[in-house]
């Protein structure tokens, strides 16, 4: 069945690979269905508002409250270019779907709602009034009703705004199948949380993370660049179990005190704690050597050397020889804080692709994010690849005119073995290659931060001209 579905206006990547990944998790995605989409007639691509195919009203309700981005799925009773023409389209709608939900023991509510620009509360209130053609029997209630109602219009406000453009008004109305929980991004938000560090997930897109990931009751989920847990906690809201490394052992052991540490994150939400919380090096990881297949999902935002630089360990000595392994102390084991070193972003991506192939289950998810320098509005889309997964979401965010990251999203397909292995490295070499390419005018951080990104105004000063922002943000949403 075709539902409308209207997204919020921002992550605009995000949203369709959002609604993609939770229908496969509550089972849309079958031999006689596969989810489509088109758009409303004159609506750009950006646009919020899309039609989705879904099998079942309760596969939508599903994907709706749990969707981080998706405002509200709708059965759509009717639409047009203008409010006559929404009044036939609704009295066309056939009665038996509608009068299941107007009769006299039911309760409800009507929302109008517009998109990019503001009405007034009389205006609302008159719209509402000229939907009076519709045989509602029951009674209004606008705190808790038994079903709500959504008169939705777009029309042409200028080009000016940022918003994606307009061809022609469109006027909607539906019954409303599910929606986002508003509340849970207040809840988690960063800046109530009681440990942070300057590399912590905003907890939006840390729970877009968690839906690529599919976390769930029953799944084990794994941050090997854990931090203060910000990923882990947004997989932990959605009941999955959760384990996590990171190479800092004053992160996982010490924070801040009993009180701010990764833990107390946890208990703040009175979420289920962590498994277990390692000092490890993603570099020399600790499994023993024949441990496959445990996690259900890898979820991590890697260290690429824009806010923080990978390290591993070793320390500069250790790698170039001049001094030997060395073993330490008891005395000295409980306050020591080992040596490290530069981990390249090569490195470390062919190390988590390995550690992932190796350690995730069949059909389990890694979901990472991947930085790219952009050049001329587009992006590099060589990304790193492995023989055991397969590709199925990139999602770009930019966040300058020269930088970009992609949450790259992969599935395991196949298991790991040491053929697949030898074919991994070769594909790795193959990768730094244009890795080194990439970065051969400098590394990443000074490309990022670069003055290229500021126009130089008619006086000399360096400064963004107003002039210079695009019409339509586009992925600056």
């Amino acid at each position: 069945m075709w539902y409308l579905c209207v997204f919020y206006h921002r992550l605009l990547d995000y949203r369709k690979p959002e609604v993609e990944s939770l229908a496969d998790l509550f089972g849309a995605f079958t031999d006689d269905h596969k989810l489509e989409w088109k758009l409303p007639q004159h609506h750009h691509p950006d646009s919020p508002f899309h039609f989705v195919n879904l099998p079942s009203e309760e596969i939508a309700r599903n994907v709706a409250n749990r969707s981080i981005l998706v405002k509200g799925l709708y059965e759509l009773w009717g639409e047009g270019n203008s409010y006559e023409e929404l009044e036939e389209a609704i009295k066309n709608y056939p009665d038996e779907q509608k009068l299941p939900y107007l009769t006299s023991e039911s309760s409800f509510k009507i929302t109008v709602d517009t998109f990019g620009k503001v009405i007034s509360f009389q205006e609302q209130n008159d719209r509402i009034r000229d939907l009076s053609y519709i045989p509602f029997k029951g009674r209004v209630n606008l705190r808790n009703p038994d079903h709500k109602f959504w008169l939705m219009e777009t029309n042409d406000y200028g080009s000016n705004n940022g918003l994606p453009p307009v061809v022609q008004k469109r006027v909607f109305f539906g019954r409303e199948v599910g929606a986002a929980d508003r509340k849970l991004l207040p809840t988690y938000q960063l800046k109530s949380r009681s440990y942070l560090g300057p590399t912590a997930m905003d907890a939006e897109v840390a729970f877009l993370m968690a839906n690529q990931a599919q976390a769930m009751p029953g799944k084990l989920v794994y941050d090997p660049f854990v931090g203060t847990g910000s990923i882990l906690v947004a997989a932990a809201h959605f009941g999955a179990m959760t384990m996590g490394a990171d190479i800092d052992i004053r992160i996982v052991r010490d924070g801040r005190g009993p009180e701010c540490n990764v833990w107390s994150n946890f208990k703040q939400y009175g979420l289920q704690m962590p498994l277990s919380l390692l000092r490890a090096d993603n570099n020399l990881p600790p499994w023993r050597s024949g441990l496959k297949e445990v996690f259900d999902a890898i979820i991590c935002d890697p260290p690429y050397g824009v806010r923080a630089g990978g390290r591993k360990s070793g320390g500069r000595k250790l790698l170039k020889g001049i001094k030997g392994p060395y073993t330490v102390p008891e005395d000295k084991r409980t306050d020591h804080i080992p040596s490290t070193a530069a981990y390249s972003l090569a490195e470390c991506v062919h190390d988590l692709l390995d550690l992932a192939a190796r350690m995730l289950v069949i059909g389990g998810r890694l979901v990472y994010f991947y930085p790219v320098l952009r050049d001329n509005d587009s992006i590099d889309t060589n990304f790193p690849e492995h023989p055991c997964f397969e590709l199925v979401a990139a999602c770009e965010q930019m966040l300058s005119l020269r930088y970009s990251r992609v949450l790259l999203t992969m599935v395991k397909t196949r298991p790991y073995t040491d053929d697949i292995a030898e074919v991994a490295k070769i594909r790795h070499l193959e990768f730094k290659e244009n890795h080194l390419k990439w970065m051969e005018d400098g590394n990443l951080r000074s490309a990022v931060f670069s003055p290229a990104d500021l126009q130089l105004g008619d006086t000399g000063d360096t400064k963004v001209g107003k002039e210079s922002k695009p019409k339509y943000r586009g992925k600056y949403v």
